[in-house]
């Protein structure tokens, strides 16, 4: 036993001495440098490789015809603080509970994957965008994390290998974010015709679309130079011949039902590959124009493959290219979006590339529920007046201001613009039930935790409660399905989950009572959902208001709208208001409280975008009381001015 207990020691200090020896060879052989350069709100189409002709990106085209060009890379998400929790965690962000756009929780800790590079002897630097929806140090997992970080540090040892991420936000929606068009340049100095442009099918052809549109390829011009200036460095600091680049965007871009929207528009992006000769062999035989799927959880997992280390467990993500390689091609991938900022509205998709499935949990909520930072775009704007305003002639525009239905199934190769729901023709229902069975095991399997409200995240990690409670993750999974579907026979289920004690259950009951109302299946509003009203969670107590709106209680429902239990819940019940809003048949109840709504409008704060005064406003143009150009003031006017009249310069990175 004496002798057995020595071997034991002996074959635990010989292991000991076999991974520290693994790690430190690890950190002595030749390993590539990789290096992320990022840019945001810009699809793939939207580039010259990409088949636009209307832009001239010499750049990213040449590094295309030279390396691996992705064709059907999704984002995971089309915001981007979502984007980025899916980018650093190698996993969907709603495993977490880090989808809500752009709102920080409590998550667990040793969730973010440079921090395996580092073990491994890599020098990690970003340059210096976070927002990874995490209370956690969101810098601490790199070595540099500043406006100034970068693989040029002299920080970093000799022949230390290197991951260097760079975020530039010069193509951010804020470029052409300024309210009006007055005073904007002339692009035509940049190569680009705002007259000649093409623009996607499903946004109206408006004086002020193509000024946004030409504002934002001016941007991805200016991308263009920006990539430019790291293929210089490299080269010039003798580093280009061992540097793997990886060239992408953060999510879709900046025409109207792009960013923040479910559609292709919002989730495919430009990705990028580039393999210097010396490290071909790890692209696993990969090269030009690449058709199979990848998203956002399968770079953290290539990245930590292509240094040669194993990508973690908790990963859902696959490795591209590497060591460590997944030798399985995806057959079908997913995103996910919560919110448009205060709009709580759960929505989910799934492709195989072909097909695309979207499931929407509140589908009485309209996709073009304003976003007050992407209605500051001149597009938005006129795209809003001309549908809300009826003067639309072309009913495929008015699709994302309609409420949309639960599901909606696409054929994108015949169908790229997604302007044609499929999912009640008899040819696709066999395709339907696949995609929803998919989308429906993808939430289970990953444990998605964006069903939750935003109060429930608050004060602990939700991800570890869930599991140390063992909360009834399939009771409410199955509850979420039901309500978007609507159907008579769930009333039962909304019934128990009404008088639930776990304010998510109260809360998607209530959303089924008042999808059953919209359908008009129920009309009365019983007892206990009235109760609601009072219940201590406003997104509760809001949802049970709007559901009691078309129940036979509007004066009750608006009422608890307008009228928080608290002011600083003003924003949920005005989020239900405007959808609310939008309903001609409910718009005589609203207007009984115009005097309410017209103070709020003038003296709440209106200036930043989730102000409830701003919101205010919004509902005032629904009831068309007041002109969309005056939805942001008229000290917006004067800022859309400073704004058309300046143009982020490039910085000529690295450091």
């Amino acid at each position: 036993m004496k002798h057995f207990s020595l071997f034991l020691a002996c074959t635990a200090a010989c292991g000991i001495y076999s991974l520290e020896a693994s790690a430190a060879n690890n950190k002595k052989k030749e390993r590539p440098n990789i290096l992320w350069v990022t840019f945001e709100d810009t699809s793939s189409y939207e580039f010259g490789c990409y088949g636009n002709k209307d832009v001239h990106t010499p750049n990213a085209d040449s590094l295309a015809a030279q390396g691996i060009q992705f064709m059907n890379a999704w984002s995971v998400a089309p915001q981007s603080s979502p984007a980025r929790s899916s980018l650093i965690t190698g996993c969907y962000a709603p495993t977490y509970g880090m989808d809500v756009h752009p709102v920080s929780y409590d998550t667990p800790a040793d969730i973010f994957f440079p921090q395996r590079l580092r073990e491994a002897g890599y020098y990690c630097t970003n340059n210096s965008k976070t927002h990874y929806n995490s209370t956690n140090n969101n810098k601490a997992c790199w070595d540099e994390c500043t406006k100034t970080a970068s693989y040029n540090s002299p920080k970093r040892g000799k022949d230390q290998p290197f991951f260097a991420v760079f975020n530039t936000v010069t193509s951010h929606m804020g470029r052409v974010r300024t309210f009006h068009t007055d005073g904007r340049r002339d692009y035509t100095k940049e190569g680009i015709y705002t007259e000649l442009l093409t623009l996607p099918s499903y946004v109206p052809d408006l004086p002020e679309v193509r000024s946004d549109y030409a504002g934002h390829l001016e941007a991805v011009q200016d991308v263009d130079t920006w990539l430019g200036f790291f293929l210089k460095d490299l080269k010039d600091k003798g580093l280009d011949d061992n540097t793997i680049i990886f060239f992408f965007s953060d999510h879709g871009g900046c025409v109207p039902r792009g960013k923040g929207y479910l559609y292709e528009s919002g989730l495919k992006v430009p990705l990028i590959a580039y393999f210097p000769e010396k490290w071909k062999h790890l692209a696993n035989g990969k090269s030009g124009k690449d058709n199979s799927l990848v998203n956002f959880t399968d770079l953290g997992p290539t990245v930590l493959s292509l240094a040669g280390v194993k990508p973690t467990k908790n990963m859902q993500g696959k490795a591209i290219f590497g060591e460590y390689a997944s030798k399985e091609e995806r057959k079908v991938q997913f995103a996910f979006a919560a919110n448009q900022l205060h709009h709580f509205m759960p929505v989910r998709a799934v492709t195989d590339g072909h097909i695309k499935y979207m499931r929407s949990y509140i589908p009485y909520r309209q996709f073009a529920l304003r976003n007050y930072y992407q209605w500051g775009m001149p597009s938005n704007k006129a795209w809003d007046k001309l549908v809300l305003g009826n003067h639309n002639t072309n009913p495929d525009w008015a699709l994302t201001f309609d409420a949309h239905p639960a599901e909606m199934l696409f054929d994108l190769d015949k169908d790229p613009g997604e302007l044609h729901d499929l999912s009640s023709s008899p040819e696709y229902a066999e395709v339907l039930a696949k995609m929803r069975n998919e989308l429906s095991n993808h939430i289970r399997s990953t444990h998605d935790l964006g069903f939750f409200l935003p109060t429930s995240r608050t004060g602990h990690v939700l991800y570890d409660v869930v599991r140390k409670e063992k909360y009834p993750m399939e009771e409410l999974y199955k509850l979420v399905e039901a309500a978007g579907i609507g159907d008579i026979a769930s009333l039962p289920l909304f019934e128990k989950a009404i008088a639930s004690s776990h304010r998510d259950m109260r809360f998607w009951g209530a959303v089924g009572y008042a999808e059953l109302a919209h359908k008009k299946q129920i009309s009365q509003c019983p007892q206990a959902l009235a109760d609601l009203l009072k219940d201590e969670d406003p997104y509760v107590a809001s949802e049970a208001a709007y559901a009691a709106a078309y129940l036979g209680k509007p004066q009750e429902g608006i009422a608890r709208l307008i009228n928080p239990a608290k002011e600083e819940d003003r924003k949920i019940g005005y989020s239900s208001l405007e959808c609310i809003s939008l309903d001609p048949t409910i718009r005589d109840y609203i207007r009984r409280f115009l005097p309410q709504l017209k103070e709020a409008a003038e003296t709440l704060p209106r200036k930043k975008n989730e102000d409830s005064g701003l919101m205010a406003r919004g509902i005032l143009v629904n009831l068309g009381e007041l002109d969309i150009k005056l939805l942001h003031g008229p000290e917006a006017y004067k800022e859309g001015l400073k704004l058309n009249h300046g143009r982020r310069p490039m910085v000529p990175l690295p450091y």
